[in-house]
């Protein structure tokens, strides 16, 4: 029988690759017969080194270095890894948060602020995703049937977190952006899906929790499943999608959330 999660030997380009989850993506789509994995970060030593950690185990990788808010890096980045390992056949759209420069009052209300702080989470979570999506698709379609776009949100797009009002817009209208992506390409078979997010265990996050055990166990009575999710959770599901066994499935939002939000 065949492995339906096998990528076919497909390239994988993943955006936010150097740390978290889009270290585990990357890790994880190179070890189901990923045809190479071209590991995007802001800072190129960061690539690098998950890039390593690919090759070490004998996987083919390549850093690429991109602001993903900044179209011209996303095209040289785009081609650069298809010179060097072929014409991407997968995008994980995961670079986020409030951008590789954050503005120093991304988190106040956003009516104490303006558009140089709203742009910290409209640029990377949505120009982001516009950016890198549109610079891939034409090489998809070159490439010929199947293709993956897979979008990584926040839940904060359902929720509606208080304090991440631009932040919960943008990643619905990154969403919104899929949905309307997997209609115009579904003709070459190529699907175009989300994964939205509640809390992740990464470093920054639990360091986070641990500093303030209170404020911890409140935020985890949010949650069904009492527990932060994990890097690998996620990349488990991405994977799904990629694989032959998400071949059916378009224009669709997957949450990994440990029941902080039940879809609709």
């Amino acid at each position: 029988m065949s492995d339906v999660l096998d990528l076919g030997g497909r390239v994988a380009f993943v955006t936010g690759a150097g740390q978290g989850v889009g270290r585990q993506i990357a890790l994880r789509l190179a070890a189901n017969n990923s045809g190479g994995v071209a590991v995007n970060d802001y800072l190129l030593d960061r690539a690098e080194r998950v890039a390593e950690e690919i090759r070490a185990t004998g996987g083919k990788a390549l850093a690429v270095q991109a602001d993903v808010t900044d179209l011209e890096s996303v095209r040289a980045a785009v081609k650069k890894a298809e010179i060097t390992l072929g014409n991407i056949g997968t995008l994980i759209n995961n670079a986020g948060n409030f951008g590789a420069r954050p503005h120093a009052d991304a988190q106040k209300p956003f009516w104490e602020t303006g558009p140089g702080a709203w742009n910290s989470s409209i640029g990377v979570n949505f120009y982001g995703v516009i950016n890198c999506t549109s610079t891939c698709v034409p090489s998809m379609i070159a490439r010929g049937a199947p293709g993956r776009i897979i979008t990584i949100i926040s839940e904060a797009s359902r929720y509606g977190d208080v304090g991440l009002e631009v932040y919960a817009g943008a990643k619905a209208g990154a969403a919104g952006f899929m949905r309307a992506t997997a209609r115009a390409l579904g003709r070459y078979e190529i699907t175009a899906n989300c994964v939205a997010l509640a809390g992740v265990s990464t470093p920054p996050v639990e360091e986070s929790m641990n500093a303030d055990p209170e404020r911890a166990k409140k935020v985890l009575q949010k949650y069904v499943i009492r527990r932060l999710g994990r890097p690998e959770e996620v990349a488990n599901m991405v994977l799904f999608l990629a694989s032959e066994a998400g071949s059916y499935i378009t224009g669709q939002t997957y949450g990994v959330n440990g029941g902080f939000v039940f879809g609709q």
